[in-house]
């Protein structure tokens, strides 16, 4: 129920002119309705034109099923992120770049209902830019991911009634390069030279990356019993999540990702020997550690950087072995959906818009179809196809 009520006030004054005392009337008028709940809201207006509006406002609100608790939206955009990301079901890592996104945010102080969209462009540009702490501006792939997480929080905010609209609706995220620009695959030489330089504790880390196809987290988390020596598989049940030693953690892979790998002869070999030399890591036994830690991404990036550095593979990342596997499972022959699950991707759209390059194309495909049809006509005559067009020309 709504309504408008007038209240009449009378106060004692005093003339300016003459200094006596005097009765003030003064007119305001109280707004009132009650909200979903049964909750009751009043605001006092000196026009009843204004009480009028804002209990139009409110009410239609109410109808469309969009109404705001005018209080709720009053709590900083860093209290509502603090609200919001706690209750997430977040990895250690997700959440680690969260805490990042926050740290970046220029408007995390003020309340989340006045947060515009023009802030948030304004923080999106400084995203390009160089910054304290960095030469040059993030690269478009962070960009988007941080976008997106501003942008859930936004739409939880909705969902919980604190805004009635979203102020990153109207905003395009940015756009990321396709993965045919930016994507690095090593050769087979260079892979080839770098398990050759790395130390003998880390050469079996990079070789479950370069031919079992593993992220690093993954490979962090190995642990004896994943490997199937006699059967030659390789199964994928957990990921170290974290950057440094204090604060790493085991985790589901990810977008649960778990698997079963088969292994190369030469892998399951090599597996074996380090198994041999390099006693497994804690009751758990995992496979690879450094100074009785389990491999983290800071750990085991500065190995890989050490590793690359002595052979001029400087612009690669250790994800970079990950993608050598791909494109040998692709070159291969094999088909989408075996490279899905090799890659534990959570489905094979990921994977073409992945590697949808590394395929032959349509063309490539329809020719060497042709080409495999003459060489079945002609070789039932034990001919060369060119041959037959010399003999056409002698008539």
């Amino acid at each position: 129920m709504a309504s408008i009520s007038k209240r009449t006030t009378t106060r004692v004054a005093v003339d300016e002119e003459s200094g006596r005392q005097k009765l003030v009337t003064s007119e305001r008028y109280r707004a009132r309705y009650r909200d979903e709940a049964g909750v009751e809201h009043a605001r006092h207006f000196l026009k009843k034109v204004d009480a009028q509006r804002w209990l139009d406002e409110a009410t239609a609100g109410i109808v469309r099923g969009d109404w705001v608790d005018p209080a709720a939206g009053k709590i900083t955009f860093a209290q509502w992120w603090g609200q919001w990301a706690a209750a997430q079901d977040w990895a250690a890592g997700t959440a680690a770049t969260a805490d990042q996104v926050l740290a970046s945010i220029g408007f995390a102080d003020v309340p989340v209902r006045s947060v515009t969209e023009n802030h948030v462009r304004q923080w999106m540009k400084a995203q390009r830019l160089p910054g304290p702490k960095r030469k040059r501006g993030l690269a478009a792939s962070t960009r988007r991911t941080r976008f997106n997480y501003v942008r859930m929080c936004f739409a939880a905010a909705v969902r919980a009634r604190l805004i009635r609209h979203d102020p990153t609706v109207a905003i395009t995220p940015p756009k990321v390069p396709k993965a045919e620009t930016k994507m690095r695959i090593p050769t087979p030489e260079q892979v080839a030279e770098a398990l050759a330089v790395a130390p003998a504790e880390f050469r079996a880390f990079l070789a479950v990356c370069a031919f079992a196809g593993l992220r690093l987290g993954e490979a962090s988390g190995l642990q004896l019993g994943d490997v199937d020596f006699l059967r030659r598989t390789l199964t994928v049940e957990r990921q170290i999540q974290g950057q440094v030693n204090s604060r790493t953690a085991e985790t589901s892979p990810k977008y649960e990702s778990g698997r079963v790998i088969y292994l190369p002869d030469d892998l399951v070999t090599l597996l074996s020997r380090h198994v041999e030399h390099v006693a497994p890591h804690g009751e758990d036994g995992y496979l690879f550690s450094l100074r009785g830690y389990v491999y983290n991404r800071n750990s085991a990036g500065n190995q890989w950087r050490r590793v690359r550095r002595q052979v001029g593979m400087d612009e690669f990342t250790l994800h970079d072995l990950r993608h050598f596997y791909a494109s040998g499972l692709i070159a291969a022959g094999c088909d989408v959906v075996t490279v899905q699950h090799a890659l534990g991707h959570s489905s094979p759209s990921i994977t073409l818009n992945t590697y949808s390059h590394l395929w032959p194309k349509a063309e490539d495909r329809t020719r060497n179809a042709a080409a495999g049809l003459m060489s079945a006509v002609f070789a039932e005559k034990n001919e060369n196809p060119a041959d037959s067009v010399r003999t056409l020309g002698t008539h």
